[in-house]
């Protein structure tokens, strides 16, 4: 059975505090959902202001694949607005439990059941297709649940969709609700929510149980806990559910997926499935062992299934076969002594609390090889201007194949500053700092500053690390350092 998907990244997703959306990324975000496979993209809600109209807009003239939607409530005002946006059709929202029907709206089931007729019917009327989304349904009575979708269906309304609001469904109750709906006849929709970390599991539950559609958002984002996520729903789809099949690229996910988490600026957690930093990475020394020989010993999925790359991570549970696999990546060859040598060496740093970079490895193997690197550049001086009523400004003064260098830049902060007085030199322009993290060693205003970052060039990924009690000091030489590996690479 092929699964239809709602994307609502661009408004439940939107929803999620602190998350705003220039047009632009809007649009970013649409066509890439289009592009990937998506068959419903709900743009927005035309309602919310000039701005969100603006933005659907510009999504509906593009002439996507997908067909458009915008958020609206059972009023007629809402949806004239969006008529005015051109898009394909509505998510029609209507509460029907009787929480919302007497405490929110202050009605009866009664007049909730005319509303949501008149509005389906002028929606039909103007050429909009509608898919009615009962809000709470989780919570309400099924037979008045099931009056107002048969209703709506004989005014015309093309999809039904059970909106389980507040996430208080589990696996056995969805399953047992989209039993009781599975003669509906028309597509019928679930809408979870993850308030007790259940909103994957309840939609496939609701996909058993006879539902052809489910409601997700990117990466999971949303209002309190976030909604179903998009790509841990589609790939158990394809690797657990052998009957159900989806339209979307799988291949493309962790593309949309740090997109989306770019624009938002929302954190994926390290550990997330499918899309997380940790989902294919491996440190244990039997499981970089067993990978090593066959991926299928520690691995659901293949990494490159949704576009992701297997990693071993260095620390005190690796083994020796997953740091000679490491080693191999950065091109040193060494034998069983040396490898030992450095395994131990390596575990010995971990003890201590340090996380081991690339460039400690490298440290350590160049000292158990004997090998030394020349570093093309070398800080001489760094000089920064600061305070509440000045630029934050940076001097710095590099030594690159020996000749000297001197470059100023400025930014937001001081840290800032002095990185962009680098970045605008020719040899880093094309460097990206992708990860900034700093912690402090010890107490105090004169704390030890620990410095990690992860620089990109091209297809190359390196760590770096600055140790200083100043963090301007420790920012900059973490930065150079890094360069100064991408370079020797």
């Amino acid at each position: 059975m092929n699964i239809k998907i709602l994307d609502t990244t661009l408004r439940d997703g939107e929803q999620t505090p602190g998350v705003s959306l220039t047009p632009l990324e809007k649009l970013r975000i649409a066509t890439k959902l289009d592009e990937i496979g998506m068959d419903y993209i709900e743009a927005g809600s035309a309602i919310t202001s000039e701005g969100e109209r603006e933005s659907i807009k510009g999504i509906t003239q593009q002439g996507l694949n997908a067909e458009i939607l915008s958020f609206s409530r059972p009023l007629n005002v809402d949806i004239d607005y969006c008529l005015d946006c051109d898009v394909d059709g509505v998510n029609l929202v209507v509460p029907t439990s009787d929480l919302h029907i007497s405490q929110k709206l202050n009605t009866t089931h009664d007049k909730l059941l005319d509303m949501s007729n008149a509005a389906i019917d002028y929606c039909k009327d103007h050429g909009l297709i509608v898919e009615i989304s009962a809000e709470d349904a989780s919570r309400s009575d099924v037979d008045f649940l099931r009056l107002v979708y048969d209703n709506a269906i004989e005014h015309g309304a093309d999809r039904v969709c059970v909106c389980d609001t507040v996430g208080i469904l589990t696996p056995d109750s969805s399953f047992e609700l989209f039993s009781k709906l599975n003669d509906i006849t028309v597509p019928v929709a679930v809408h979870c929510h993850n308030d007790f970390g259940l909103a994957v599991a309840n939609t496939l539950s609701a996909l058993k149980g006879g539902a052809t559609e489910f409601h997700s958002t990117i990466n999971g984002i949303g209002e309190r806990a976030g909604n179903t996520s998009f790509e841990e729903c589609v790939v158990s789809i394809d690797r657990l559910l052998p009957d159900y099949s989806t339209n979307v690229n799988i291949h493309e996910i962790y593309d949309v997926s740090k997109l989306v988490a770019r624009s938002t600026g929302v954190y994926i957690q390290p550990n997330k499935a499918i899309v997380g930093e940790n989902a294919f990475a491996h440190e244990s020394g039997i499981h970089s062992d067993g990978i090593i020989k066959n991926s299928a010993t520690y691995e659901p999925i293949t990494p490159e299934l949704v576009g992701r790359k297997r990693k071993f991570v260095l620390g005190k549970h690796m083994g020796t076969h997953g740091l000679d696999n490491r080693l191999k990546e950065l091109g040193l060859d060494v034998d069983k002594t040396q490898l030992k040598q450095i395994c131990d060496d390596i575990k010995d740093l971990a003890d201590k609390g340090k996380t081991v970079t690339d460039v400690d490895l490298q440290a350590i193997a160049d000292n158990v090889l004997q090998i030394n690197h020349e570093d093309r550049i070398k800080l001489d001086e760094v000089t920064i201007v600061s305070g509440n009523k000045v630029m934050p400004t940076a001097s710095v003064k590099i030594t690159i194949d020996d000749d000297e260098i001197l470059n100023a830049g400025v930014g937001v902060g001081p840290v800032d500053a002095a990185i962009n007085a680098l970045k605008s030199l020719d040899l880093f322009r094309d460097v990206d700092l992708i990860e900034y993290h700093v912690d402090a060693i010890t107490g105090g205003t004169d704390a030890f500053i620990d410095v990690i970052i992860k620089l990109q060039k091209a297809d190359k990924v390196v760590s770096a690390r600055g140790t200083e009690p100043d963090i301007i000091n420790a920012s900059v030489k973490a930065y150079i350092a890094g360069v100064n590996r991408l370079l020797r690479d």
